[in-house]
């Protein structure tokens, strides 16, 4: 049996272009963005991912392997896979900013430890906050979600046809404000509930002036800070996924169609 170089170049761009976009996707996505992750399997998963959606998408317009606008049209896919990954990373970011957030009014920020996801030291309860959200995540199959996105935007943006417009490249900017909405949001009563301790301690430091309020100000802080957590964390489900639908939401806007 013959195969010609034409056929050859044809089933490679096939495999390589939208491997490009899915190992963007992959590189910026919850949970298997995380450094934890071996770079190999990330590249297998994209192969396979790849192979298993080629018979779907439609043929790359591209005759010649070996040419600088065959470079671009990769660099170009692999830019709306990390603008889809992106998305979803701003879900989890939310918590993880709530998660400091609350760790620094609470006093517990002196406790920290590394982030897996993105290489760097963040409070305790933020990491933690980490780990509920992405175990959240999983639970809700919102990888198959993404994975839908992912070939949803091969119709809605065919290799070598079209890609973001200036307007959805400033949408997918401007959409990260709700990261600092939805994380003051969950934050809020625990910020209050300090408040309102911290107003009590002024009441109890100007009642008995000799009383060292500093010396154990710090300690009943860090203490109310992790009960005020364990009483609010049943509204962390709710928060996650109302997050999560506005994600799925505004990627559906962004290509132009939705999941059935």
């Amino acid at each position: 049996m013959d195969v010609s170089l034409v056929a050859i170049n044809q089933f490679l761009a096939d495999l390589m272009l939208p491997f490009m976009r899915i190992s963007g996707m992959f590189a910026a996505m919850i949970g298997i963005s995380a450094k934890s992750i071996p770079t190999p399997v990330r590249a297998l998963l994209a192969i396979f991912l790849s192979l298993v959606i080629m018979p779907v998408v439609p043929p790359s317009p591209v005759t010649n392997l070996v040419d600088v606008g065959v470079f671009l049209l990769g660099i170009q896919q692999l830019l709306i896979g990390i603008a889809i990954g992106f998305i979803s990373m701003m879900v989890l970011n939310t918590f993880v900013l709530a998660g400091q957030v609350i760790a620094m009014q609470t006093g517990l920020g002196f406790a920290s430890i590394v982030d897996p996801v993105n290489g760097i030291n963040v409070p305790a309860v933020g990491q933690f906050y980490l780990i509920l959200a992405t175990l959240l995540f999983w639970q809700l199959d919102g990888h198959l979600s993404m994975i839908q996105m992912m070939v949803m935007s091969f119709d809605a943006f065919p290799i070598g046809e079209s890609w973001f417009a200036p307007e959805q490249l400033r949408d997918i900017a401007h959409w990260a404000g709700w990261m600092f909405v939805a994380s003051l949001t969950l934050a809020l009563a625990p910020i209050i509930s300090l408040l309102i301790v911290n107003l009590a301690f002024g009441v109890m430091t100007k009642a008995a002036p000799q009383l060292n309020i500093f010396s154990i100000g710090f300690s009943i802080a860090q203490i109310m800070g992790l009960i005020i957590i364990w009483l609010t964390l049943d509204n962390f489900t709710s928060h996650f996924e109302n997050q999560w639908q506005r994600a799925l939401q505004f990627m559906c806007e962004l290509l132009a169609v939705c999941p059935t």
